[in-house]
């Protein structure tokens, strides 16, 4: 799967949401860059994707960026149309979940984590439990990129609606992920650095114990200045 960074999701958000490019500059770009056929089918699930009401513009973006990536057109296209379903799946499972109508942000971030493994009932778990009028955007994709990064969708749901019920702001969020990562190398690195023996203490006269009980320290623990046993490598596999 590819890497899912929050970063990056948010900055494909604010694009398509924004008023930059007017639906005529898009069409004309995907004309641009994409073969003729390919480019047709893409404006057609566009066009099909604003009749019901999704975020079109996120899907032209979303085109426009897989082009530039040299992405095969015919995979620019599935993508696409892929995106569309998952925002469909997206808009569904925020309305059975919080009333009125789902905000544009809050369907695109819900497909992101869609095609990523999180189910509609935990999207609509969260729109249900968290804050009232609380924007979504940013706590699903941090799900998404909990996810990514190898936790359960409903621990990553778990952890996210904690930290929102705490009233974390978003910015607070956002660095949810990483702190995670930074947690587990550190975690990791303790274990890693932890000796597979006990601590050999130093004997009276300034010898190892393994030396005052007649045997010799382990391979591993070269003996130091004054005969006393430390480990080597420490921090190391």
């Amino acid at each position: 799967m590819r890497k899912f960074t929050l970063l990056a999701a948010l900055m494909a958000l604010a694009a398509p949401l924004s008023a930059q490019n007017s639906t005529e500059d898009l069409t004309a770009r995907l004309r641009e860059v994409l073969p003729a056929e390919v480019a047709e089918r893409v404006i057609a699930t566009v066009s099909d994707a604003r009749s019901k009401g999704l975020p079109a513009r996120a899907l032209e973006q979303r085109a426009l960026m897989l082009a530039r990536k040299g992405v095969e057109p015919g995979a620019v296209a599935r993508s696409v149309e892929d995106h569309s379903r998952a925002m469909g799946e997206a808009r569904a499972a925020l309305a059975r979940g919080r009333a009125g109508r789902p905000a544009d942000g809050d369907v695109a971030a819900g497909a992101e984590v869609i095609r990523r493994g999180v189910d509609g009932a935990q999207i609509s778990a969260l729109a249900k439990s968290a804050p009232p009028g609380r924007a979504l955007a940013v706590p699903l994709l941090v799900i998404g990129s909990l996810v990514d990064r190898g936790l359960p969708s409903d621990a990553a749901l778990a952890r996210v609606l904690e930290r929102m019920n705490a009233r974390a702001t978003d910015a607070e969020l956002s660095r949810i992920p990483e702190q995670g990562m930074a947690g587990r190398e550190r975690g990791e690195a303790a274990r890693a650095g932890r000796p597979g023996t006990r601590p050999i203490p130093a004997a009276a006269g300034g010898r190892g114990a393994g030396a005052a009980a007649g045997s010799r320290p382990p391979a591993n623990v070269p003996p130091t200045a004054g005969g006393r046993g430390r480990p080597s490598g420490r921090g190391r596999p």
